[in-house]
């Protein structure tokens, strides 16, 4: 590391050489908590976590069994080593659930009220967290990718959807022809297509 820095100091490197060895240091640091576990509710793989951005208490997971699971990360035993327990689950009777494979789940940015979900049979489905019914389902002509909404959206609810021809809703529906979408993000109010 401190190589890195000489280097960079003495105008010798280029500051991305720097930055992305120390991410990949990072990155290769990482480990799994050793005192914490999740209760497995999931029969298959899981394919989207999201934790709720108020409190940080809940997180949300879909996996490709098509069931959506909310669990609670507080540590009410007050042990050091303990199992983050579901609160609740669309499972598979569920009158709502998702065909297929969820491959995508995010709270609203600034409600733990409502959260959102979206799958490969073709639909977004936005929930209500408190009945944990679907308050409005999307139906899309082509396979449900991924989506985000827009982290900074106060006055609305934009969404964009990663399919074929991605799409942004709010009700409404703006395309972009001739782009083939698996991941979506928003950033600095700006809609970034990968």
């Amino acid at each position: 590391m401190l190589g890195f820095l000489s280097a960079r100091q003495a105008g010798l490197d280029d500051p991305l050489h720097l930055q992305r060895a120390e991410s990949t240091r990072r990155v290769l640091g990482l480990e799994l908590n050793k005192d914490r576990d999740v209760e497995r509710i999931h029969s298959n793989g899981v394919n989207s976590l999201d934790i709720e951005p108020i409190e940080g208490r809940y997180m949300l997971s879909g996996g490709s069994d098509g069931v959506i699971v909310l669990y609670d990360l507080e540590n009410s035993s007050r042990q050091p080593c303990y199992t983050c327990k579901a609160v609740c689950s669309v499972d598979r009777y569920h009158p709502d659930v998702h065909k297929y494979s969820v491959e995508t789940v995010q709270w609203y940015p600034h409600d733990t009220g409502m959260f959102t979900s979206s799958s490969f049979d073709k639909t977004l489905k936005v929930w209500d967290t408190n009945t944990l019914q679907a308050a409005d389902i999307f139906n899309f002509e082509e396979t449900v990718y991924s989506h985000h909404m827009s982290p900074v959206a106060t006055q609305h609810c934009l969404v964009a959807v990663g399919t074929r021809a991605p799409k942004v809703t709010d009700k409404k529906f703006w395309q972009f022809p001739g782009h083939h979408v698996m991941i979506i993000s928003w950033q600095l109010q700006v809609l970034t297509v990968e």
